[in-house]
């Protein structure tokens, strides 16, 4: 296995990696995504928590978030990786370092600043939902109409945090280095698989800017409209 070790720590390799990882992660912000706009339904939490229940004791998506976890740190141990090599590569590019850095996009020269950014906020975020709900008992258990079961309310959690102007504000900012990330990171990953073909290229890149745009923003709305409205 000699090759394939040789092939994934090659450029080739970890930027098959990344893009493969990132796919899987953009797929994973619509899913999410769609289950936090359940916050901003008119029932006291009950969709939410009862959908948080779901993620949380379904047996396959708990095998897809043990994966999840896994591919976020290898996404961001390879961006890393990658961002060190072309760093000591743009050291001694001379006149077309300096060319490639003038023609790039501020995505593009900022991926993995933008990218550590976006990890010390989901550390934060893991933190403050995903920890609490998992491995601790402060969130107490309700009861709803129809269930055999009770569920953690962890409704309540979201909302006193979404309470707070300063996590308000820590929201918006990351959701705005997630979208500079998703900018260029969408199109980036299609093109280092080799999807990169004049008739389809265009429509990829269009989807990219829209997904890099439309997905940060319904982020940024859901703490802000909890805010004023709840």
């Amino acid at each position: 296995m000699n090759w394939l070790s040789t092939f994934l720590t090659s450029s080739i390799g970890k930027k098959l990696i990344m893009s493969l990882t990132g796919i899987f992660l953009i797929l994973f912000l619509l899913v999410h995504l769609i289950g936090n706009f359940q916050l901003l339904a008119n029932d006291g939490g009950q969709a939410f928590n009862i959908y948080t229940y779901f993620m949380t004791h379904n047996p396959l998506i708990k095998t897809i978030s043990y994966g999840l976890y896994a591919t976020i740190l290898l996404h961001a141990i390879q961006g890393l990786l990658l961002w060190k090599q072309n760093k000591s590569a743009a050291g001694g590019g001379g006149r077309y370092a300096i060319l490639s850095t003038k023609t790039s996009s501020y995505s593009a020269r900022n991926m993995a600043w933008l990218g550590t950014l976006v990890l010390i906020f989901l550390f934060i975020h893991m933190k403050d939902f995903w920890y609490i709900m998992k491995f601790t008992d402060e969130l107490p258990m309700i009861s709803y109409p129809g269930l055999d079961y009770q569920v953690k309310d962890m409704y309540q959690q979201v909302a006193t945090e979404f309470k707070e102007p300063f996590v308000i504000v820590i929201y918006v900012l990351s959701m705005i280095a997630l979208a500079f990330h998703l900018l260029h990171g969408f199109g980036s990953s299609f093109q280092s698989l080799g999807v990169n073909h004049p008739k389809y290229t265009p429509i990829i890149e269009w989807i990219g800017k829209a997904y890099g745009i439309l997905i940060p923003l319904g982020f940024a709305a859901i703490p802000i409209i909890f805010y004023f409205t709840r």
